[in-house]
């Protein structure tokens, strides 16, 4: 049996990415998931799952555009944190990257709603479980 790797998770881990949008006033973009996915009507970092072959930063740039309709370049996107949690019968890893720069305006494509929050606001917020441990991070680096 192969270990895992980057290259190579093991079969039960599952790989998200998501990205700390930062306005010019310092606020952080966070989005509503829809009715009848799984847990809908919290709010989260917009991003999603790798598929197979993507690096993290490739995910992030086509879930980015898939979801809100932007453009962003890796050069944009700074690694910031991640979260290690259980999920059902798998394993989440959560790569959360800050991004300051990107073209076009987000729009909610796949979700109910978008919001603009001052990262203490993301306290009062309910979010995925495996997002809550991030908030004092994000907000130290924003």
């Amino acid at each position: 049996m192969d270990a895992a790797s980057p290259e190579n998770p093991p079969k039960n881990c599952l790989i998200v990415v998501a990205a700390a949008l930062v306005d010019r006033d310092g606020r952080l973009l966070v989005q509503r998931r829809p009715a009848g996915k799984p847990m809908a009507g919290l709010w989260e970092f917009p991003g999603g799952k790798l598929e197979a072959g993507e690096t993290p930063e490739q995910a992030l740039i086509r879930e980015l555009a898939e979801e809100l309709g932007i453009d962003v370049e890796a050069a944009c996107l700074a690694p910031a944190c991640f979260a290690s949690d259980t999920l059902g019968d798998r394993h989440l890893l959560l790569l959360v990257y800050v991004c300051r720069k990107w073209r076009g305006t987000p729009a909610a494509r796949h979700a109910d709603a978008l919001r603009w929050v001052r990262p203490v606001e993301l306290h009062g917020l309910d979010m995925p479980p495996a997002d809550k441990p991030l908030i004092g991070l994000l907000e130290a680096l924003v």
